[in-house]
């Protein structure tokens, strides 16, 4: 074969296997056996090998060819994706047909589509082919995830049909099909790791993977429903650019309707509420949208959402079940927290059989007994909860929940101060706390420890080579590869951790030595001393041993610290045991003062004060407020005089009418982003 004879078959081996994986993955009508799709990839592959001069990014042997990424680069869209008001009830619903109709007059259509629970995703197109693949983030800048989304196989690389050779960016949901997402949790359990609470943050998190291998066995799926500047493909209403989509090669949702009166509407969102369980995804909703383009424009936008849509949110989900037992867990800090222990359910996508009580008061006022019919929920369809007994149901049998009144964990007497509603261990030995405590001090708020998840943590205090936080510094790859992970070969012999994985898992304690010394602070774990105050006392003193030796007026003399918090430092540092074990992290290799590598020039943010309210949606707020730091402000929550700006996300709190009262700048999220990208303040 010839170059100009392999290119040429290439080409139409490219147009073949594209034309059949959306036959197959988009259609599901495939026209060919998977047999003889399987030797149209395999003889593709072989020619580029022959020649990989031939190998180009739409090919479809580069779904997985991009290497692990470190980070993503921030992506500014060329048109804000907007987030969607929200109707949380039929009548918000018919409030806002109304009020649309009374500006469009009668006879305005309506489209109706299903509201996916996943992550919102950005496709841009060049010439047909897919060259750029961006996370929604705050609206106006995302993060590239080209690399990941290109994994996916319901993503055209090259489009087809009206949009051959297009350039167009469109808009869409990447998600997680329910049977995908109960595997990959069954997995993570497996592996000892964390298991996601919904299919919405197992899609996002799976979009977010450095390494797109990994993205590419998560199996994600997607819909697309936006063309962004439809008119140049003389596309005049929502259905016409639904229909060139799927034309294209995209995957688009068939639950779709056209309306024409508020109560085909409802009548819509009606049936999607009685069919969200028989869906192989999870939906949360029903997005609405005026149809006409035209119609669209005259109703514009509001500062953060479109007029010409609205998200009618189902209500949360609740089930009933039988609440089995009330017990209670020691934390860290030695708080004794009941949780509910109850029959297996499936809530909001994913199966809950345990919910926390929070205390004595909370179980009191809710009137629960154990062996009560109890309906539950997940709070923001993600925290589970208990909202009640069914207090009719009763048959006698239930019985009241009764405090214990002495440690689950160690035995030591337990005592409740008179101004707090939790009751507290105070052995210092408690194996409970001493297990919450390596947790936390692993964990990614704290020092960031990769791979080091509960269950390992559990399995090496029980090996006896985890005692404290200091023990984890003297662990080895050896060490690390003979421990078992919780599993069994099919021979009954325990899975143990490896030479590999301990590797990684040696490497990331080492790594973990040059955290900030706000993370080696809050590691810690001392009472009251959450990421916030962290940051601040890291930013006042600068080492540790500055903060161990600091009076009690000069630690509350500091903004946002406090009496309170003052004398619960000063006794951390005054007790004997607390200061060996500092000084074994410092023998230890362990950072204890501030790595302060930046020149001035770079910190354009010294001397300001930021408060963070609300969520924000391109980063978290813990996110934000390290980058904040690295350009050398302050970020606390107290709001005051002295507060140079306030950065206000979704749904905010008080901090924000405190802010107005006081006179302190309030800014948006994009604000935010900006004053990152370029230090440059709002004016």
């Amino acid at each position: 074969m010839t170059s100009q004879d392999a290119a040429e078959r290439a080409q139409k081996l490219r147009d073949l296997i594209a034309y059949h994986a959306w036959r197959y993955y988009v259609l599901d009508a495939p026209e060919i056996s998977d047999d003889a799709y399987d030797a149209l990839v395999r003889e593709l592959e072989q020619i580029e090998r022959e020649h990989p001069e031939l190998v180009t990014p739409d090919s479809p042997t580069q779904r997985v060819g991009a290497p692990p990424s470190e980070q993503f680069a921030p992506v500014r869209h060329a048109q804000r994706m907007y987030s969607l008001d929200n109707a949380m009830d039929e009548a918000e619903l018919v409030a806002w047909l109304e009020r649309v109709g009374r500006e469009l007059g009668t006879g305005t259509r309506f489209v109706c589509e299903l509201k996916i629970d996943g992550s919102s995703i950005a496709l841009t197109y060049r010439d047909g082919v897919l060259v750029r693949a961006a996370t929604r983030g705050d609206g106006a800048v995302g993060e590239d995830v080209t690399a990941n989304i290109r994994t996916i196989k319901t993503v055209p690389l090259r489009l087809i049909g009206p949009g051959a050779g297009a350039t167009v960016e469109v808009r869409g949901e990447v998600f997680m099909p329910k049977t995908s997402f109960e595997r990959l949790n069954e997995a993570q359990e497996a592996a000892g790791a964390a298991v996601f609470a919904n299919p919405r943050n197992a899609a996002a998190g799976s979009v977010r993977q450095k390494d797109p291998a990994v993205t590419a066995s998560r199996d994600l799926d997607t819909f697309l429903y936006q063309v962004v500047e439809p008119e140049r493909f003389g596309l005049a209403s929502q259905h016409e650019a639904l229909e060139w989509l799927r034309a294209s090669g995209f995957k688009v949702n068939p639950d779709v309707r056209v309306c024409s009166s508020a109560d085909e509407v409802l009548a819509f969102c009606r049936e999607a509420l009685s069919r969200r369980h028989d869906l192989p995804y999870e939906i949360d909703g029903v997005v609405v949208k005026v149809d006409s383009f035209a119609q669209q424009a005259e109703l514009g936008f509001t500062a953060k959402a479109p007029r010409w849509a609205i998200a009618y949110k189902f209500p949360p989900e609740e089930r009933t079940t039988k609440l089995l037992d009330i017990r209670v867990s020691v934390g860290r800090t030695g708080a004794l927290t009941p949780y509910a222990v109850f029959e297996p359910v499936r809530v909001a996508g994913s199966t809950i059989a345990r919910a926390t009580l929070h205390n004595a008061d909370e179980i009191a006022r809710k009137g629960l007994l154990i062996g009560d019919t109890i309906v539950v929920r997940k709070a923001g369809d993600v925290i589970p909860e208990v909202v009640g007994p069914l207090v009719e149901l009763r048959d006698g049998s239930e019985r009241p929940f009764v405090m214990p009144d002495s440690c689950p964990s160690c035995g030591a007497k337990v005592w409740k101060p008179e101004d707090e509603a939790v009751w507290r261990c105070v052995n210092a030995a408690c194996p409970a706390q001493r297990v919450e405590r390596l947790i936390h001090w692993a964990s990614r708020q704290a020092m960031d420890i990769e791979g080091m998840g509960e269950e390992l943590i559990r399995r090496l205090v029980d090996e006896g080579l985890l005692r404290d936080v200091s023990d984890f510094y003297r662990l080895d790859e050896e060490q690390l590869s003979r421990v078992a992970t919780g599993r069994v070969k099919k021979d009954g012999t325990p899975v143990l951790v490896g030479p590999v994985v301990a590797r990684k898992l040696a490497a990331a304690i080492e790594a973990s030595k040059h955290r900030p010394l706000a993370r080696l602070l809050f590691g810690l774990g001392i009472r009251h001393v959450g990421a916030t105050v962290a940051s601040v006392l890291a930013d006042a003193f600068g080492s540790l041993e500055a903060i161990g030796s600091a009076g009690l007026e000069e630690l509350a003399s500091v903004e946002g610290v406090g009496p309170v918090i003052a004398a619960s430092v000063r006794a951390f540092f005054e007790n004997p045991d607390n200061r060996d074990l500092v000084a074994r992290l410092a023998a230890a290799g362990v950072a204890t003062r501030e790595e302060r590598s930046e020149p001035a020039g770079n910190r354009p943010l010294d001397g300001l004060t930021f408060v963070l309210t609300g969520a924000l949606l391109s980063m978290t707020r813990e996110q934000a407020s390290e980058a904040l730091r690295s350009l050398g402000a302050k970020v606390t929550d107290s709001v005051s005089k002295k507060t140079s700006f306030v950065v206000v996300g979704e749904n905010p709190g008080s901090k924000r009418d405190k802010a107005l009262a006081l006179g302190v700048p309030v800014i948006g999220e994009e604000d935010l982003v900006r004053i990152l990208d370029s230090g440059e303040l709002p004016a």
